[in-house]
């Protein structure tokens, strides 16, 4: 065992070496600053402190590089986040301008509906909701009394018919379509040589496409061929597109056949409609009397 008075001479020489190994430290310091020059002190120096410098610059190279990569990744994270908010909005503008094409689309349309139907004074509007009972029947659009609409004013679009305004708020309206039950609108076959007439109402049974009824069996009406309105009822004018005859049924009891129409419109996609305010067609010639009738 060590007497107290060699420990003390250990712990001296412990205290002289890292004194030595501090002074020179600082002497190498001060020597690459060039605060202080010292060719010789130097060399002596850097070959004392070689092993302890390559220690050091690896160190500090280790936390260069450590800290270099966390600064590029957290330039890359702020740059990639940068970049998802970037690609979302350029998507939301996208699909805003997407938007705005297909609605001045659909109004260009409209427009060119009703510069070509002089006959008729049209007033635009949009499609703001729909019942929930009645939701393939009825519809509500922002226009109401105070613009002038008012009840039976039929409602087209320029595809073809829709239907009439059957309730006029001050600021919005209720519009029956045709393909409601209750509906009923004068036809006839626009074919010159069929001219066939009937009634388009909707059908409970298929919601998204009306029919034509009281067709007599014999009468000329066939797949494909055109319905208009007819005039007749005082509501519709005349000659506005109602659908296309899709298939031919008979009617109980065998002495008529009804027609399943395919709609001009596409009821679900309606958007923009116009109102027929006005209307300087004029209204179709009476029916003929039978023979015999009273004159």
């Amino acid at each position: 065992m060590k007497n107290p008075k060699e420990a003390s001479n250990v712990y001296k020489n412990i205290w002289a070496l890292a004194l030595m190994l501090f002074a020179l430290f600082c002497l190498v310091f001060l020597t690459k600053v060039g605060r202080v020059q010292f060719p010789v002190s130097s060399q002596v120096a850097s070959v004392v402190l070689f092993p302890f410098q390559g220690g050091i610059s690896l160190a500090v190279s280790e936390i260069t590089t450590a800290t270099t990569f966390i600064s590029d990744v957290a330039t890359a994270y702020e740059q990639n986040e940068a970049l998802k908010k970037e690609v979302e909005e350029l998507r939301k503008e996208n699909l805003e301008a997407s938007e705005y094409a297909a609605e001045n689309e659909r109004l260009r349309a409209l427009l060119g509906y009703k510069n070509s139907k002089t006959q008729f004074d049209l007033i635009a509007a949009r499609v703001i909701g729909r019942e929930n009972a009645t939701w393939t029947s009825m519809i509500i659009i922002n226009k109401g009394s105070a613009d002038g609409i008012k009840d039976l004013m039929p409602v087209v679009t320029d595809k073809g018919l829709v239907g009439h305004v059957v309730e006029a708020n001050p600021i919005s309206s209720k519009v029956q379509l045709i393909l409601d039950p209750r509906s009923s609108v004068g036809a006839l076959v626009q074919r010159p040589e069929s001219r066939v007439m009937g009634i388009v109402e909707g059908d409970i049974g298929n919601a998204q496409m009306p029919r034509m009824v009281n067709i007599p069996m014999v009468a000329d009406v066939v797949e494909g061929d055109m319905i208009i309105t007819s005039g007749f009822g005082g509501v519709y004018p005349k000659g506005i597109i109602v659908g296309e005859v899709k298939e031919l049924k008979n009617a109980p009891g065998g002495l008529l056949k009804y027609a399943v129409i395919d709609t001009s419109v596409d009821f679900q996609r309606l958007e923009e409609v116009a109102v027929i305010a006005a209307s300087r067609e004029p209204p179709p010639a009476p029916l003929p009397k039978k023979t015999g009738d009273a004159k």
